[in-house]
Order: structure tokens, then C-alpha cells, then sequence
């Protein structure tokens, strides 16, 4: 069984579930050589941005969640959403892989309104001790430090919430307003 160095924030998934090793090869070092992604160009009229991927759950998929909506974000023209919708992307992958090791993570990036959204869902199981369902909250939060300066500082929102029946697992959401 393959070991991490990086620890789950989940005593239960600590517990029951260590991370396989990332199936991907690892980032290429030249930006230019990456397989550029179709996107809708500027100035095109539509409802706005949707975009929406899924990711293996591990840390190092952080820098691939980064890539896609920096890039989405330019190719909209909302390129001033760019450097903390990074950082929040960063954030919110890195620790809901650390939250849910090996399991996928969804991730959508919406721009509607005059604000940008992001949301990730993790496939976290619901736990029936309810003090380990509070701790587990608590260690989320916790770990989303810098994510509440980051929104805090654009003047947005963020939270942390159960996904709604029939899906399992936890949505983890923030809104950036222009």
C-alpha cells in the first residue's frame, strides 16, 4: 500500500483509506508544450462562463485546477478574477483531497451576475458520530485559512456545506464579486 506524506485531515479517512499514487505523469516544465483546452473566445455572447471538471483526489491536483481556471478566466475576459480565483481554486482542491484521499473531486467555475463562483465537491461520507462529524468541520475550516483571507479581502463569500440528496459528500463554494 502506498504511503503519503501529507496526512488526511479525516481521522476516519486517515483511518480507512491512504491516497494510491497519482496515476497522471507529472507536470511538464515548459508551459508552451501543454495541450491547449478549447475555450469559447472573448467577446461572445452567451450566458457566461460554465465550466466544470473533475480531478483525482490528490494534493498535486491543485496545480492542474490553477492551469484550467486561470486559463478559462482569461479566455472570458475576466482576467481580473484570475489571481484569487487561483488562490481560492488552489485551496479549496488541495484540502478537499486532503479530506477525501483517492477519490475524485468536481470542481465548477461559474460567471453569472457580475460574480464568479467556484465549487468543489468532495465525495467525504457523512459520519454518524457527531463528534467526529465536528471535528471533521472544524479541520476543514481550519485548513481554509487562507482561502477566508483571500475572499475576505475581494469582498466575497465562502462556506462549507453537505451535498444535497441524492449525492453524498461535502460542496465547498465561493463567490467573487466584481
Amino acid at each position: 500500500m502506498h504511503s503519503s506524506p501529507i496526512a488526511a485531515l479525516c481521522p476516519a479517512a486517515a483511518e480507512t483509506r491512504m491516497p494510491v499514487p497519482y496515476p497522471y505523469p507529472a507536470p511538464q516544465s515548459n508551459p508552451q508544450s501543454y495541450p491547449q483546452p478549447y475555450l469559447r473566445p472573448k467577446g461572445r455572447s452567451g450566458r457566461g462562463l460554465g465550466l466544470s471538471f473533475t480531478l483525482p483526489g490528490d494534493v498535486r491536483s491543485a496545480f492542474i485546477g490553477r492551469t484550467v481556471v486561470a486559463a478559462a478566466l482569461e479566455a472570458h475576459g475576466l482576467a481580473p478574477y484570475v489571481w484569487p480565483a487561483m488562490h481560492v481554486v488552489d485551496e479549496l482542491v488541495a484540502v478537499t483531497a486532503r479530506m477525501s484521499p483517492g477519490r475524485e473531486l468536481y470542481v465548477s467555475l461559474r460567471q453569472r451576475d457580475d460574480a464568479v463562483r467556484l465549487l468543489v465537491w468532495d465525495q467525504h461520507p457523512h459520519h454518524a458520530d457527531p463528534d467526529l462529524a465536528t471535528l471533521c468541520e472544524t479541520r476543514r475550516r481550519r485548513a481554509l485559512w487562507l482561502l477566508a483571507a483571500v475572499v475576505d479581502d475581494w469582498g466575497g463569500e465562502w462556506g462549507v456545506s453537505e451535498a444535497s440528496s441524492p449525492h453524498a459528500g461535502i460542496k465547498s463554494w465561493v463567490v467573487l464579486p466584481r
